[in-house]
């Protein structure tokens, strides 16, 4: 989680304007409690897709709304530890902290069997129209899982 949430943290401080250059963000970062690499940084810029301008590290086109995410796949992989089905429903255990991005990123996918998601610290609700596409939908993640 912490690669996520330092992204997070990144995109959070692009909201507030333009970001310093990367050994002052290094310092900012790790001040937040994210020491880290101006190698790993310039990592996270890529990923997250900021743009170097003059006036420092910037969303693309100052489009504050722009925020990549994770590929739902990563996110299993990295934080699903459980998937349980009962009936329509499936219960999602995750590493403490990592439910909420991991429901978002399901909700993301705008996926035909999810009727809904409910996130919380270490575990998603998901509704699905019945059982057999709850069925489908746990064959799903868990094939994300492997």
């Amino acid at each position: 989680m912490p690669k996520l949430a330092r992204q997070q943290l990144i995109v959070e401080l692009a909201h507030d304007g333009p970001l310093p250059n990367q050994h002052e963000l290094c310092k900012v970062l790790g001040r937040r409690g994210f020491p880290v690499t101006q190698a790993t940084l310039s990592r996270d810029l890529n990923e997250l897709r900021l743009v170097k301008t003059s006036q420092g590290y910037m969303l693309p086109n100052g489009d504050a709304t722009a925020e990549p995410l994770p590929a739902v796949s990563r996110l299993v992989r990295e934080f699903v530890r459980e998937v349980r089905r009962a009936q329509n429903l499936l219960v999602i255990k995750t590493i403490p902290g990592s439910a909420q991005p991991v429901a978002v990123a399901i909700d993301s996918e705008a996926w035909e069997e999810v009727v809904g998601t409910i996130g919380g610290d270490d575990a998603i609700l998901v509704i699905a129209s019945d059982s057999k596409t709850a069925r489908h939908l746990q064959s799903r993640l868990e094939g994300m899982r492997a």
